[in-house]
């Protein structure tokens, strides 16, 4: 797994250190329940000071449909344990899921899929080196 820093951390003034703990308490039982899943080559990039849209995004990849929407589905019930109202898209074709957790956005991708959006390039981060050997091209011919 790699982690990739913001550019700058900008602190919360007044907010008590439970409060700011919570979105790496998110981000650590994200991680625990992709590693039990066996998710491939997962990235975490920190968010803080870069935008308000969450602290933390996530990014890996299942090997099958199949993976992915277990994955999600896990995740999802972990997430509900520990009293977050996260929400999915892009069940039950689980090509791409995206699950937001409010501080956390979780991106879980086919591997192909994931290698056609390339959505950690938005972020200034390379993309795991297994998944730029994918090679995914989309058949573009009209018909």
């Amino acid at each position: 797994m790699k982690t990739i820093p913001a550019a700058s951390s900008i602190g919360v003034a007044g907010a008590s250190a439970a409060s700011a703990d919570i979105p790496a308490r998110i981000r650590d039982l994200v991680l625990q329940s992709l590693d039990g899943d066996k998710a491939e080559d997962t990235v975490v990039i920190d968010l803080i000071g870069k935008t308000s849209l969450a602290d933390y995004m996530v990014v890996t990849s299942g090997r099958s449909a199949r993976q992915v929407g277990a994955m999600a589905d896990h995740l999802l019930e972990k997430l509900k344990a520990m009293g977050i109202d996260a929400e999915a898209e892009g069940m039950p074709q689980n090509d791409w899921v995206l699950i937001d957790a409010g501080d956390v956005i979780v991106h879980l991708f086919r591997p192909e899929v994931r290698a056609f959006y390339n959505i950690e390039k938005m972020w200034g981060v390379e993309p795991p080196a297994s998944l730029i050997t994918t090679g995914f091209q989309p058949d573009l011919r009209a018909g």
